[in-house]
């Protein structure tokens, strides 16, 4: 029996700054991607596949330290707990190792997520810490940068170089070999993945070779970026008819923003707090359909399978997700078995 594995693209923003419309004082904050919203599908796809990663520019990520907070690996349940948990850690008798032991399966969660990101992603760093960034986090972040440093630099392709070693005969490597792609989110992706016209070749090569494609959170934006396509002398041209307007889009809603803006830790302390956009009204504004719930805390997830995308609208559909992502891979190859056994006959 074969033991070769199957092959995967992780593709992660790398931005490092987040720009704020308001407070003018302040520019930007210090952002990255979330290690919540990759860790499961690593964890589901890590004993069959092996794992390329890339950013838009081939820098490597930064993990925001904001999204292992503890409320976070909630999942399903990260909107009922996050603002109790926030309370809990602003009170004077609050003990960080106290608090821990009073979520033993939240930090049993996290720890197993970063000993995936050891695994599979190597030394990469750590957004600083932000006014309103929890407490616990505080305590956590040297200690995880302390294990971050004693590994190794990872691999990270850059989109211009996949899709030029993709179209060169003399190259081995193809899109056509990945299985799938997902990108988590964190509000980095919302700098480098809107409207950048090599995330729009990347994504229109994938689905031209039959790759599922998931993106989560803020990730979705990314397909404001398939109005865009780069020529062999890699001049950006915009696409005329767009395929991937077919899936309707599900990602963090404006109404989710602007609590988080309000209450946790994008929010700088005692100003208005407001970015320069909001992610859905951007992905509406490029001519996609979204998929909405009354509930913004519960998992929600949308699946268009004439161009193979997968969106879901936050850390708390990852596992959800990860879920569908291996259902439509085993149905996909499933389909391919049966066409091979009709063709052979």
């Amino acid at each position: 029996m074969s033991t070769t594995k199957r092959r995967a693209l992780i593709l992660i923003s790398s931005a490092r700054q987040l720009p704020l419309a308001e407070p003018a004082e302040v520019e930007s904050i210090s952002t990255g991607f979330f290690l919540v919203e990759m860790a499961q599908v690593l964890k589901e796809f890590e004993d069959d596949y092996e794992f390329t990663f890339a950013t838009p520019d081939g820098n490597a990520p930064q993990l925001d330290i904001n999204g292992t907070a503890l409320s976070v690996h909630a999942i399903e349940k990260t909107g009922a707990k996050t603002l109790p948990m926030r309370r809990q850690q602003r009170r004077r008798s609050f003990d960080v190792n106290r608090f821990r032991a009073r979520h033993p399966e939240l930090a049993a969660r996290r720890e197993q997520e970063v000993r995936l990101l050891e695994r599979h992603m190597g030394r990469i760093p750590v957004s600083e810490l932000l006014p309103n960034s929890e407490p616990e986090l505080a305590e956590y972040r040297p200690e995880l940068i302390r294990r971050l440093d004693k590994l190794p630099e990872g691999t990270f392709h850059s989109l211009p170089e996949l899709v030029s070693r993709h179209r060169d005969p003399a190259d081995a490597f193809t899109f056509a070999d990945f299985d799938f792609i997902h990108a988590p989110g964190g509000h980095a992706p919302m700098v480098d993945f809107r409207d950048n016209p090599w995330l729009g070749e990347t994504l229109h090569t994938a689905r031209e070779n039959g790759v599922a494609i998931s993106l989560i959170c803020h990730a979705p934006v990314g397909v404001t970026s398939t109005r865009q396509r780069v020529d062999e002398q890699g001049r950006p041209y915009t696409v005329g008819d767009n395929p991937f307007l077919a899936a309707p889009i599900s990602t963090v809603p404006t109404i989710g923003e602007r609590f988080a803006l309000r209450f946790l830790y994008p929010r700088v302390p005692g100003k208005r707090t407001r970015l320069h956009y909001f992610v859905d009204k951007a992905v509406k504004e490029a001519g996609f359909s979204l998929t909405t719930s009354p509930n913004i805390s519960a998992p929600l997830l949308a699946w268009e399978p004439s161009v193979r995308l997968l969106t879901g609208n936050g850390p708390q559909a990852i596992d959800e997700q990860a879920a569908k992502l291996r259902s439509v891979l085993t149905s996909t190859r499933a389909a391919q078995r049966a066409s091979v056994r009709q063709l052979s006959r």
